[in-house]
């Protein structure tokens, strides 16, 4: 067994350990599901910032500089920043102060039973297909770093995540997202210093970046393909569950907003180094058919054997802390807004046992997923579009105002996901701007009804 599949397996090993510690402390639901409403600026910042840093942030945003070049077109980690600084400005507090345990409840207290049901439905695939990416991811980098086949990494790193999720819910999930940054953090900045290194030092590597860019002249897209490219990772996401979970399981409001801002800067300044190793990267390795494995291939062609298990110590951390959010949101979607209405009459003990029965099946559900999708970027993508538009469109209006009911939630919920899937089925060029304009103007048409009436 290679050291470096071993450090790996030690790594994980902790966060199982983290797992089981936590779980002595659970005691019911909300324990399980929000952490006890107890967290402070330093976990949720953590928290926040290590949820949103996946794989595609680390091989997805190398792999398209890699290809294309930099511009205004690139998301990563631009884009994903600019939602979290946007949730802080703009959700945080007042999603914090409705006392949620999921974003369905919002739309139970403002519009309906049955609209959080239809919203509950429509959220949870969205999160499968991230988890799935980020499962997917794992499998990779085991089988990368041994004789495993992908197939049999994927089993093994789902394994381990469901196992850790499922003993410790959200708090172990905090403890082992700051962990995780950590060692984001230290395995990327290695990386960055050791590459810069090989080329030269900091001034040689500004002058790759440069004349890379100035061969490329990357083609800039048309508005409309930009603004479909932006508001994915934008709009598609700020009101997701895995943040919004996060923000209300803060013990303040102040404490959910500034979290919220400091991960966004975080995520910006954190994310670049990707970035710039993929610009550097089309210099010192050019010409790989998959542009997205080359931050693997920087790694073992330039970095020592302990430069090589800091990076997949990064990349390991930056798919774990992802992952287990995501199945955290699918129990507690079905278990807290599917079942426990059909079954009030729980306790608190059947709950629990109920929330991580939710993380097992789930689990599994993104595995399958994981095993026949075709990549970590188009699953993400489909994470990110999937019915967000509707809910988007619903959130804005019942956190904010009083127009509307329960009829133009349900028409923005239902309308947006089905344009989606039929504006992606039948190849049109801006699937979600689509949406987003059916959404808006489905909940618009119903509400101006009600209103006359």
């Amino acid at each position: 067994m290679s050291p470096l599949l071993l450090g790996v397996l030690a790594y994980i090993a902790a966060q199982l350990a983290i797992g089981a510690w936590v779980s002595r402390r659970i005691a019911d639901e909300s324990d399980y599901l929000l952490a006890g409403r107890r967290l402070g600026y330093g976990l949720a910042s953590f928290s926040i910032f290590a949820t949103w840093f996946g794989a595609e942030t680390c091989l997805g945003a190398a792999g398209q500089v890699y290809g294309e070049g930099l511009s205004i077109a690139t998301t990563e980690p631009f884009a994903y920043g600019v939602c979290l600084i946007l949730l802080g400005v703009v959700f945080a507090v007042p999603l914090w102060r409705r006392r949620l345990t999921t974003l369905a409840d919002l739309f139970r207290a403002r519009f309906s039973p049955g609209v959080e049901r239809v919203a509950a439905v429509l959220m949870i695939p969205t999160s499968a297909l991230w988890a799935a990416a980020q499962i997917r991811a794992f499998g990779h980098v085991l089988a990368s770093t041994s004789a495993l086949e992908v197939e049999v990494g994927i089993a093994i790193a789902a394994t381990v995540v469901i196992a850790y999720t499922a003993l410790g819910g959200l708090l172990a999930d905090a403890i082992t997202d700051v962990v995780q940054g950590v060692a984001l953090i230290v395995g990327l900045g290695a990386m960055l210093v050791l590459i810069v290194a090989q080329v030269g030092g900091a001034e040689a590597a500004l002058a790759v970046i440069e004349t890379g860019q100035a061969a490329r002249a990357p083609v800039d897209a048309p508005l409309f393909a930009t603004l479909e490219a932006w508001s994915v990772p934008i709009l598609g996401s700020v009101v997701a569950q895995e943040l919004v979970v996060r923000v209300s399981a803060t013990r303040a409001p102040e404490v959910a907003r500034r979290s919220a801002l400091g991960a966004g800067v975080a995520y910006v300044a954190i994310g670049s180094i990707p970035v710039a190793l993929g610009l550097l990267g089309a210099h010192l390795l050019p010409g790989l058919d998959d542009g997205e494995q080359i931050l693997p291939r920087l790694a073992q062609e330039f970095l020592p054997s302990w430069g090589y298990v800091l990076f997949a110590g990064a990349l390991v951390s930056a798919i774990l802390s992802t992952v287990d959010s995501t199945l955290l949101v699918c129990s507690s979607l079905f278990s807290h807004n599917l079942v426990l209405p059909l079954r009030p009459g729980l306790d608190e003990r059947a709950k629990l046992r109920l929330a991580r029965a939710g993380v097992v099946g789930f689990g599994v559900v993104a595995t399958v997923v994981a095993l026949l999708g075709d990549s970590v970027a188009a699953l993400v993508h489909e994470a990110s579009a999937l019915g967000s538009a509707g809910i988007l469109v619903a959130v804005l209006f019942g956190l904010f105002t009083r127009f509307g009911g329960a009829a133009s939630a349900l028409a923005a919920l239902i309308g947006g996901a089905a344009t989606y899937v039929g504006a992606v089925a039948a190849e049109l060029a801006y699937p979600y701007l689509t949406s987003l304009g059916v959404a808006l103007a489905g909940y618009a048409a119903f509400a101006t009804l009600r209103r006359a009436r």
